[in-house]
């Protein structure tokens, strides 16, 4: 940008990690500065939509990449669910049972947060939740086609909208392709719960007790990180050093706050 602009009101960041922090192993330039500034200033929070694993492979990551960093310092599209879940159906949110396609990894966060989880047909289903599922077999798609098709009014979620996830060799189907396949399937789209929804930048806020005002959403996704700010209706900055492209301001019709080459040009 020609003219840095003034960050100095903002205390919670909220962090995108693929794209924005790292490239696959790689730390990205200055990101190990950015990180330790925030610190200084407020809270650094790293936001992910993948529901296919738990926080301890991202701490592990981070430790690789040289960036000291705890449980609480990451908020998932399953933490997203969760809230999303207990706010919706209240006291009685425990009680329900759900089918979760999803890797165990998933199912495992969900029981420890009090839920009945299933992964078979079994008695008593009352909603399907649907998670980045590595674990993807061909049984578990034809367990939720039935279960959406002979249950028309059955709830039915799941934790982000992504096409796809990054690979190194590319990419491959994420959470989004795996809804639109039972779409096509089932004629029934789910409630999504990660980026671009409000949900994770609305809890990030409430647990860490920030404003609006003071935070700030940085991400290389137009579409998921940038329309989750725009959404929760806070700053955002749109970093082009992943996916993201500056045509997809046009294509997407979202617009940044601001736009930065890369998180070494924000340096605090």
């Amino acid at each position: 940008m020609d003219k840095k602009p003034d960050l100095s009101n903002k205390k919670l960041f909220l962090m995108d990690m693929d794209g924005t922090i790292y490239l696959d192993d790689r730390l990205l330039p200055g990101a190990r500065e950015f990180i330790d500034r925030t610190r200084e200033k407020g809270r650094a929070v790293f936001l992910t939509n993948n529901s296919s694993r738990g926080i301890d492979a991202y701490l592990a990551k981070m430790a690789r990449l040289g960036i000291p960093a705890t449980a609480e310092d990451f908020l998932t599209s399953v933490d997203a669910t969760i809230y999303y879940l207990e706010d919706h159906f209240g006291p009685e949110a425990g009680g329900k049972i759900m089918y979760v396609m999803g890797t165990e990894s998933f199912k495992k966060q969900l029981r420890s947060a009090g839920f009945k989880v299933v992964d078979s047909l079994v008695e008593g289903i009352d909603m399907v939740l649907l998670g980045f599922d590595r674990e993807l077999t061909y049984k578990k798609l034809e367990d939720v086609s039935r279960l959406l098709s002979e249950n028309p009014d059955m709830p039915y979620f799941a934790a982000n909208p992504d096409w796809v996830c990054p690979a190194e060799f590319g990419y491959v189907p994420d959470c989004g392709s795996m809804a639109e396949m039972l779409w096509h399937a089932t004629g029934r789209k789910p409630i999504f719960m990660g980026k671009p929804e409000p949900l994770m930048a609305e809890l990030a806020m409430k647990r860490f007790g920030y404003s609006k005002e003071e935070t700030l959403i940085m991400g290389d996704r137009i579409y998921t990180d940038i329309a989750c700010g725009v959404n929760a209706g806070v700053d955002t900055a749109f970093l082009l050093s992943g996916e993201g492209v500056m045509e997809d301001i046009v294509k997407y019709g979202i617009e940044p706050t601001y736009i930065f080459k890369s998180i070494k040009e924000i340096l605090l």
